[in-house]
């Protein structure tokens, strides 16, 4: 915690190693950071009148390998992305958690009581408390604070938004309560865990993870309490390459589009549990097709076709990090066209059949694939049924791939990225 000035100071305009690791090196880009971070400290005293702070910094995410295998306890790659979200916060004494975020009104969780509330699924208010009432049952301090949050990680844009947001409470009272001593998979698995009872919402563990850790990491989820989680040592920078995420719209908050999208992990787990298993990381491929007559009776062809892809992209991972730890970025490139592909025709989460005039990830994959096809990679990003896609795309065909998909979902819908180091954190100036 340190007075205004001072970390006005330290933040010199951006001419900070810290910012440089956060936001990279363009002079630009890090004198809108500084600007960013001075006009949230003063919207805070301003709204709290407190002038004692500490920042922090919450990346979204990019998945790069695995698409819906962490729910089944599969393996995934994914890195965390110089998009942020960033808070200013201060202990404020009393059993009250005070929230300004940019955009939205204040809102309060009262500490004096963490039962679950119904009510409240679907709010921000609610991951706190649920995060609050994990950390307090996990032996963790908790307090009243007050904190101002800006937010960089577009919503539905399949970078996480959702968890970047728990994992920055999470460390926002790990710092200011407990001298930071929970590690940062504990922060991933308490935020998941306040999404799935107080959120409401039925989610995988890769989010939080790769945005509370940070950097380019591999997740194997076998044991969900205890996921094993690997660096992986490769710098995209060399490869010339850029990692493109476009915002391509579309998806569906009804609940017949909520329905689609959950369907996709209980669809999984129902092909397990014909075989007498939880989830699909327990069973073999070759266990699935020797009862697959007798399964699909019971759930259907949709589900088996699933429960292929989840088996395909499991083993696909590994076969990406060992590409990229040996340097054969062609393999990895065609191995995230393979993904997909699978995606695609398997675990169907391209588009919503509820809506399925509404394609716009299929269209985005359609004109990808007429640029890159033959140079670069691309796939859908994330849940699926709208939301963005992803693509690995060589420098002299930027230029191209950004005016072509931008020429068809506006001006801005493609973010050209980079992976971070680091994962959720309190900035040490």
């Amino acid at each position: 915690m340190a007075n205004i000035s001072t970390l006005l100071e330290k933040i010199n305009g951006g001419n900070n190693p810290v910012f440089q690791e956060l936001y990279g090196i363009d002079s630009k880009v890090l004198k809108e950071q500084a600007d960013r971070y001075a006009a949230l400290m003063n919207e805070f005293v301003k709204t709290y009148g407190t002038e004692d702070l500490t920042l922090f910094s919450s990346p979204g995410r990019t998945e790069i390998g695995g698409n819906h295998t962490d729910h089944n306890y599969g393996r995934v790659l994914a890195g965390a992305v110089n998009l942020d979200n960033i808070a200013v916060a201060a202990v404020n004494g009393s059993d009250t958690i005070r929230i300004k975020s940019a955009g939205y009104p204040e809102f309060q969780v009262d500490l004096s009581d963490l039962s679950i509330d119904e009510s409240k699924f679907y709010t921000s208010g609610a991951l706190v408390k649920g995060i609050c009432a994990k950390m307090k049952k996990n032996g963790y301090a908790i307090g009243g604070f007050d904190a101002c949050i800006e937010g960089r990680v577009p919503k539905g844009s399949g970078l996480s938004s959702s968890a970047s947001f728990e994992v920055l409470i999470g460390a926002i009272i790990n710092e200011l309560f407990n001298d930071g001593k929970m590690s940062a998979v504990e922060n991933a698995i308490i935020g998941q865990w306040s999404e799935n009872n107080y959120f409401g919402k039925p989610c995988g563990l890769m989010d939080q993870t790769a945005c509370s850790v940070g950097g380019l990491i591999t997740i194997d989820f076998e044991d969900p309490a205890n996921p094993i989680v690997k660096e992986v040592d490769f710098d995209f920078v060399s490869t010339g390459f850029a990692l493109v995420i476009t915002d391509v719209g579309g998806g569906h908050d009804d609940p017949a589009s909520q329905a689609e999208y959950a369907s996709l992990p209980t669809e999984m787990k129902s092909v397990a549990a014909e075989l007498g298993a939880k989830v699909l990381r327990e069973v073999t491929l070759e266990q699935i097709v020797e009862k697959m007559p007798e399964i699909r009776k019971k759930t259907g062809d949709r589900a088996l076709l699933r429960a292929y892809h989840f088996q395909g992209d499991n083993q696909r991972v590994v076969d990406q990090v060992a590409a990229l730890e040996n340097n054969d970025f062609q393999s990895f490139l065609k191995m995230v066209v393979e993904s997909g592909y699978s995606s695609y025709m398997y675990n169907q989460n391209i588009f919503d059949v509820v809506h399925k005039d509404e394609q716009v990830v299929s269209l985005a994959l359609a004109l990808s694939e007429m640029i890159l096809k033959g140079s670069g990679a691309w796939r859908v990003h994330g849940g699926g049924f709208g939301g963005t896609i992803q693509a690995f795309v060589p420098q002299d065909k930027l230029d191209e791939y950004v005016k072509t998909l931008e020429h068809v979902y506006g001006e801005g819908a493609c973010h050209k990225l980079f992976i971070r180091s680091k994962g959720s954190v309190k900035l040490d100036l």
